[in-house]
């Protein structure tokens, strides 16, 4: 499934993408605050993609510019996901690189999966969750109408040994349609 945006083509990842990814992941303030460690070459991201990036849900954010990935979003359903869900709802998550931080791009990415998720998927609440001290992320969520609701503490992520307190918001489909986004 691809999805398009007034800037942004979201796509499934290629294992063409690896030096794309490489050039934006290996980037220390993109990977720890989203709690995953960056990449070390270009095999590392190849890796990435075939094991994590590959699964259904998960799309490249293509700049339609030029036509390169410069970030992530993926769809989690229950199970997934950090946040605990029924199965009418779903999980965010998503980054970008550091060259497009502040240009509004995932928050148009979200809005483009909001509004599939639930118009054509039935969704009826969509979840997202950030480590503390992840403020660009918490900022993203908060353009695109999630609310907070609750804290996990000492929260394992995927940088070995690392506990993190996740903060979870949420949207629901009611919510979305009354924000007329």
């Amino acid at each position: 499934m691809t999805f398009e945006t007034e800037r942004l083509i979201l796509r499934p990842w290629k294992d063409e993408d690896a030096a794309a990814l490489y050039k934006y992941a290996c980037d220390e303030r993109v990977g720890p605050p989203a709690g995953w460690p960056p990449h070390t070459s270009v095999m590392n991201s190849c890796e990435i993609i075939r094991l994590v990036l590959s699964k259904e849900g998960t799309y490249a954010v293509v700049l339609k510019e030029t036509m390169e990935p410069v970030g992530s979003l993926g769809v989690m359903k229950q199970g997934q996901g950090s946040a605990e869900m029924t199965e009418t709802e779903a999980e965010i998550g998503y980054w970008i690189g550091v060259p497009y931080w502040g240009q509004g791009l995932i928050p148009e990415a979200v809005r483009e999966i909001q509004r599939y998720c639930f118009e054509e998927a039935g969704m009826t609440a969509l979840w997202c969750g950030y480590f503390d001290g992840n403020e660009k992320s918490r900022r993203v969520q908060e353009k695109c109408g999630f609310t907070y609701q609750m804290t996990k503490k000492d929260v394992p992520c995927a940088i070995e040994g690392l506990l993190r307190d996740e903060h979870f918001t949420r949207i629901t489909r009611e919510e979305w349609k009354a924000s007329g986004r």
